[in-house]
């Protein structure tokens, strides 16, 4: 087939934009031979469980999906009653970019709580866990939060410990959106245990597609007890993959060595730089009217631009609107984002922004 789009353009606008990583690829082509048992029953879904205990510690458990908003709703709806509520940020993923998914295909309520980082605290957590045996009020049953979050900040693991040990207190269990947990696990300096399943994370969506695979997630089981169903849920929610051994080996390519740890080093580095490019433009003044608006903890950079700014930056280079209000903007560095793209965009930002 011939290549349809310019591979010189590139953008900032979100680490799904990025191809799939080589070893990936390679990955998907060698598990292209012969015959395997459809839906599971497969050996790279197998080896997938191994490399899910090898991270997470024996008991762990793996379903891959096809997609991030299956994944979390697939996995809160086996930690729900019919009658459950979903506790979460404003910003969540969940509330703000899956279409009503939660709550049309999930039939869950989702009770919000506005944070300025897009974290959630004890206290922030406490503004809806209350109710509990009003008829007239759905049950607060989960706390979903996302590592790293939508404004790119973190959770430590003491943080995380924090809120499960809150929600498990009010008899509630913790879900966490992975979509970038590799991101956070880089940032954080730690495995990945030690901030899912050793902090109290009852069950993980796993990300894979912002980290280099073709389309692939997992719901990952940390608690046995937390979840039920899924077996079910999984093929009542379309999730269920025939050759489901094309899934499992992006992950196992992913996750069995450091690919998925290096990917995100890198694409947290090119944020870094991109930052600090911008910083150091502004205290020289050859870029002028940037601030920042979240700290950059990962591979995200968020900021305010001068008016008209944005737009014109758009003609070379796509990103996002984040908060059009305020004129905020949302840039975004994956694994193959090369020094050379973030040295051309800052000066870009520098011409758009000295006149």
């Amino acid at each position: 087939m011939t290549t349809l789009h310019d591979p010189a353009v590139r953008g900032f606008a979100s680490d799904n934009y990025s191809g799939v990583h080589p070893d990936v690829l390679a990955a998907i082509a060698s598990a292209n031979t012969g015959h395997q048992v459809s839906y599971g029953e497969d050996v790279y879904t197998a080896r997938l469980q191994q490399v899910l205990a090898a991270h997470f510690g024996a008991g762990a458990e793996g379903f891959p999906v096809f997609n991030g908003t299956g994944a979390n709703v697939t996995a809160l709806q086996s930690m729900l009653p019919r009658w459950g509520a979903v506790i979460c940020a404003t910003t969540a993923h969940i509330n703000v970019d899956e279409g009503g998914a939660p709550e049309r295909v999930g039939g869950m309520k989702l009770l919000t709580v506005p944070s300025a980082d897009g974290k959630l605290t004890p206290e922030l957590v406490d503004r809806e866990a209350w109710g509990w045996g009003d008829e007239h009020r759905a049950q607060p049953s989960v706390v979903s939060i996302t590592q790293s979050t939508e404004v790119g900040t973190l959770y430590t693991a003491e943080e995380v410990r924090a809120l499960a040990d809150h929600a498990h207190g009010h008899g509630m269990l913790l879900h966490m959106d992975g979509a970038r947990i590799a991101n956070a696990a880089a940032a954080l300096d730690l495995p990945l245990a030690a901030f899912t399943r050793d902090a109290g994370v009852d069950v993980l969506s796993l990300g894979g597609t912002k980290n280099g695979a073709l389309g692939a997630e997992a719901i990952v089981v940390l608690n046995p007890e937390a979840s039920a169903g899924l077996t079910y849920l999984r093929k009542l929610n379309m999730q269920l993959a025939s050759k489901m051994r094309f899934l499992s080996a992006q992950l196992v390519a992913l996750f069995e060595g450091d690919l998925w740890l290096h990917n995100a080093r890198h694409a947290n580095a090119m944020a870094t730089r991109l930052r600090a490019g911008l910083e150091a433009g502004l205290a020289d003044g050859s870029v002028r009217g940037v601030t920042f608006t979240q700290p950059t903890q990962s591979n995200g950079v968020f900021a305010t631009l001068p008016a008209g700014v944005a737009d014109r930056l758009r003609e070379s280079f796509r990103f996002y609107d984040w908060d059009e209000s305020i004129g905020e903007v949302r840039w975004m560095c994956t694994f193959d984002t090369t020094e050379d793209d973030v040295d051309a965009f800052i000066a870009a930002i520098s011409r758009e922004t000295a006149g």
